[in-house]
């Protein structure tokens, strides 16, 4: 796959790192020579240049990368570099780095943005989903902000304890795609049963998660039943009634 990554600082270098360690053709664009030298990364391919100028991206050939990502700490070099990608050069995935969070809401399909990667809220998801257990968690924005990855932990007490993935009844617009128990990832079949302590992986619209949220809450009795409690003749009897009066 060919990667080109616009911005060669931390950000940009740590994610070249990772896709040359996974064997991608990676091209980084910067604007400062100096970056390539103390960038330290070995196998990849350099541009220096303006990436909001159209000719530095014909000179990187944009029209034949698979994915482009904008990675530099200015959000508008992100949103320019993603809407000539998409727009002149008919990218098929761009992925944009969103610096100051109130700006998260131009980085859509509006800006030629596929997945916008905003770390404060990465890292609340993260934070989220290492303590919440029972709730569901979104992890990551898709596309233009219509689905969203979620994880759902099951708590020891679920209702959804012993059924199958087959008997669960799922939203419509939600799919279960990973479940991970004891560290160890399983591809989910109709006939997996649930077991508390699992983690369950969903790509879902994110109009449809409260409906999943609804459908893995924990069950509770209805409001107007009370509890029955005994008194000291072991004999049932009911809580007194809200106006004071016993009968």
């Amino acid at each position: 796959m060919k990667v080109v990554i616009v911005g060669a600082g931390s950000v940009g270098s740590s994610i070249a790192r990772e896709l040359l360690a996974h064997k991608h053709e990676i091209l980084l664009i910067d604007e400062k020579p100096e970056v390539i030298g103390r960038s330290g990364l070995r196998g990849a391919h350099w541009l220096v240049g303006d990436a909001c100028e159209l000719s530095t991206l014909q000179d990187a050939k944009l029209e034949d990368a698979d994915v482009v990502v904008s990675a530099t700490g200015d959000d508008k070099v992100n949103l320019v570099v993603s809407l000539l990608a998409k727009t002149e050069f008919g990218v098929g995935r761009t992925v944009g780095r969103v610096n100051n969070p109130k700006n998260d809401w131009m980085f859509d399909d509006s800006w030629g943005v596929d997945v916008a990667v905003n770390t404060p809220q990465l890292m609340t998801a993260l934070v989220e989903e290492a303590v919440e257990i029972g709730d569901l968690v979104r992890l990551l924005t898709l596309q233009t902000g219509v689905s969203s990855l979620v994880e759902f932990t099951v708590p020891h007490d679920s209702h959804v304890i012993g059924l199958t993935v087959g008997d669960v009844q799922w939203p419509e617009d939600s799919t279960l795609v990973a479940i991970l128990r004891d560290q160890a990832p399983i591809t989910p079949s109709r006939d997996d049963v649930l077991d508390g302590g699992d983690e369950l992986f969903f790509v879902t619209t994110i109009a449809a998660e409260d409906e999943l949220r609804s459908l893995l809450a924990p069950e509770s009795p209805p409001e107007d039943q009370h509890p029955v409690t005994s008194d000291q003749h072991g004999h049932a009897s009911q809580p007194a009634s809200d106006d004071g009066f016993d009968g």
